[in-house]
């Protein structure tokens, strides 16, 4: 059964500089592809249930808790509680049916970075993701704070900002012509500064999102983004691949 949804497109197009793609169905998300300035795609939704209801039903075991699937379809839910099993378990199968491996969280907060004070590189600063391999990233929060983009535009890699760089430097131990590896290596060349007067786009929920990634091929510049930081004070509820 198809529990999906009414259709509500409020994205503005101009803040995100052409940006972000909408598409109509799950198909179409995960097969059109990117190019020029778009490197991120959505499949915006109103979906139906009772979210929150999993959420607190759910045994949390981690900060960040994956959902067994056999916990998931055992809980005791209301009509609306069922209604929101649905559409996760039926997220969860377009995914795999597509050749990918999601996750379902209940996410209470991510591990911060300290290691270096002046340069975190946990998910709550700017950054891409990087893979090997071609591929995308796909998710989907269904209750809680939800992620942000920006446009490539309006964001600067934090290792060309000169008093950045210059830090790393400093930090740095090895042989100059090994620098290059030491910011791969330990991910600082995968995260950005905003730009005065930049403009977050953020994601909502419901919405179904597929992100550029930076891989060898990639035609168009990876997607920059940000976790959430958990203002709410709602626990995170999503999907991920």
């Amino acid at each position: 059964m198809d529990f999906i949804l009414t259709f509500a497109f409020m994205i503005d197009l101009t803040h995100a500089e052409q940006q972000i793609q909408c598409v109509n169905s799950f198909q179409e998300l995960v097969s059109t592809p990117f190019q020029g300035r778009v490197n991120a795609m959505c499949w915006e939704r109103t979906l139906v249930g009772d979210f929150a209801e999993i959420v607190h039903k759910i045994t949390l075991t981690e900060n960040v808790t994956v959902v067994d699937l056999d916990e998931l379809c055992a809980l005791d839910l209301t009509k609306e509680g069922q209604l929101a099993r649905a559409i996760l378990l039926q997220d969860f199968q377009l995914l795999k049916d597509h050749g990918a491996s999601p996750v379902l969280n209940v996410i209470s907060y991510y591990d911060r970075d300290d290691i270096v004070p002046f340069f975190p590189t946990d998910v709550y600063s700017y950054h891409v993701d990087r893979s090997p391999i071609p591929t995308d990233t796909i998710l989907c929060t269904y209750h809680g704070d939800a992620s942000d983009i920006l446009p490539n535009s309006q964001v600067q890699q934090k290792i060309t900002i000169p008093s950045i760089r210059a830090a790393l430097m400093e930090l740095y131990e090895g042989a100059a012509e090994d620098f290059a590896s030491f910011l791969s290596d330990n991910f600082f060349d995968l995260h950005y500064q905003a730009n005065p007067g930049a403009i977050p786009i953020n994601l909502g929920q419901g919405n179904l999102w597929r992100l550029a990634v930076d891989h060898p091929g990639s035609k168009v510049p990876p997607c920059v983004h940000r976790a959430p930081h958990e203002s709410s004070g709602e626990k995170r509820l999503l999907m991920i691949c």
